[in-house]
């Protein structure tokens, strides 16, 4: 339980650095080609306490795929999704899998968790907009999500959320893969 506490002391002070950084990051990208998948088994190796504490089944399918990214920035985001998804699940699991068109590659974590009511999922990107569940939580900052869209704008990737209240959530990162 003190592990878990210090690493979300830790991704807290991480998050407001990163936020503090957010005008200049451009220069700080170092952009090459990574696996998606190492990108995704480092994220989730940082998160393993909750996921073990929580006892949500997680069901990561194995892929390959090559994308041009900066490792350090996407790790950051997929962490924050992680994170997410583990605080609003309280039962049932997090599946993460790949999906493809020829055009683009897309990572999928999907949730079995409470879900984002129909109203709020319009402004889930918004700077300290907490939504429904944020205020029902009270420890959501209203960041998170904000520095994933602003960090993913600047990376050239999308991020898309389909949620039905209830029922989980669906976070889908793409990756235009013409420009490798």
């Amino acid at each position: 339980l003190l592990a878990e506490e210090l690493f979300k002391i830790e991704q807290y002070a991480e998050m407001v650095l990163y936020y503090q950084r957010l005008d200049s990051i451009s220069s700080d990208f170092l952009f090459k080609k990574y696996d998606l998948y190492d990108i995704v088994k480092q994220a989730l190796k940082k998160h393993a306490i909750f996921f073990i504490n929580s006892r949500l089944s997680l069901d990561l399918q194995e892929f390959s795929r090559i994308v041009v990214t900066d490792e350090k920035w996407l790790q950051f985001v997929i962490g924050q999704l992680l994170s997410n998804a583990i605080k609003y699940t309280p039962s049932g699991g997090i599946s993460i899998r790949l999906g493809s068109t020829p055009a683009a590659a897309r990572l999928i974590i999907e949730d079995t968790g409470i879900g984002i009511k129909p109203e709020d999922l319009p402004r889930i990107f918004e700077r300290g907009f907490t939504g429904y569940n944020g205020r029902l939580d009270k420890k959501s900052t209203g960041i998170g999500l904000y520095l994933c869209k602003k960090i993913l704008d600047k990376l050239s990737h999308t991020i898309e959320v389909t949620s039905e209240y209830g029922k989980g959530t669906t976070v889908a990162i793409s990756f235009n893969l013409t420009k490798m």
